[in-house]
């Protein structure tokens, strides 16, 4: 069975597929322009010490960003 969530939602070092990046801001384009589109995985690597921003691991790169920008990405566990 699939649990369908956020990836802000997600557990350090836990994995997801990405199914819908919502919103139409800058910044959803950016991040679908970096590569975080449906279809792909993703793994949360680290959080800051303030839980913010957070690290994660796609396509073989690491990227940080706001737990508010990651919260629009939807991920299938």
């Amino acid at each position: 069975m699939t649990e369908q969530t956020t990836l802000n939602t997600l557990p350090i070092g836990a994995s997801g597929r990405v199914t819908a990046v919502n919103g139409d801001s800058r910044i959803t384009r950016r991040i679908l322009e970096m590569g975080i589109i449906p279809g792909v995985l993703v793994q949360l690597i680290k959080s800051a010490p303030f839980d913010d921003p957070i690290e994660v691991s796609v396509r073989g790169y690491s990227l940080a960003m706001r737990r508010s920008e990651a919260a629009a990405i939807e991920v299938t566990l």
